[in-house]
This record gives C-alpha cells, sequence and structure tokens, in this order.
C-alpha cells in the first residue's frame, strides 16, 4: 500500500466553499483507499463534504493531502488540483 502526501494552498478568493468541496468529494470517492486533508492538527475524512466544510480554508490556507492506498500517487495529483482549483466566476 503507497502513502503519499501533497500540500496544497487555496487560491479561491472565496476560499475552499461547496463548488471546490463537491467536485473533490466527487473525485475523492472513486479512489480506493483513504483520503484525509490537514489544516494544521486538524485531520479530517476528505470524502466527506461536511467534514471540508469544517475546516474552514480561506484564501491562502495551506492543506496537505494524505493518501493511503494502491492508487494514491496517481490520485494525489487529480485530487491536489481540484482543491487548488479556481472557478471561473469565483474570481
Amino acid at each position: 500500500m503507497t502513502n503519499v502526501q501533497r500540500k496544497v494552498v487555496i487560491t479561491s478568493p472565496h476560499g475552499l466553499h461547496l463548488r471546490p468541496i463537491r467536485a473533490f468529494v466527487e473525485l475523492a470517492v472513486k479512489f480506493p483507499g483513504d483520503v484525509v486533508v490537514c489544516k494544521g492538527d486538524l485531520k479530517v475524512n476528505g470524502k466527506s463534504a461536511i467534514h471540508l466544510l469544517g475546516l474552514e480554508a480561506l484564501p491562502g490556507t495551506e492543506l496537505t493531502l494524505e493518501l493511503n492506498g494502491d492508487c494514491a500517487g496517481e490520485a494525489v495529483e487529480a485530487l491536489a488540483e481540484a482543491l487548488a482549483r479556481v472557478f471561473p466566476d469565483d474570481e
């Protein structure tokens, strides 16, 4: 089993809000294994929109993705992009 970590900075001017969270969760549930998102010492289930909302990740917040599973290496890139994505109407 592979364990992978990746840091991501939230760049959306609205922070981590429902639309990017929904896109992230929809992608995360496709991968086997655990997806954990960390903000400092707080760690939440990355496959739960409610838990991700609880992070209150404002613009500039650094989050760490922690993935465990056979596809962790390939999943971390896609999930990092989903977290860092800025939607066109966010600007």
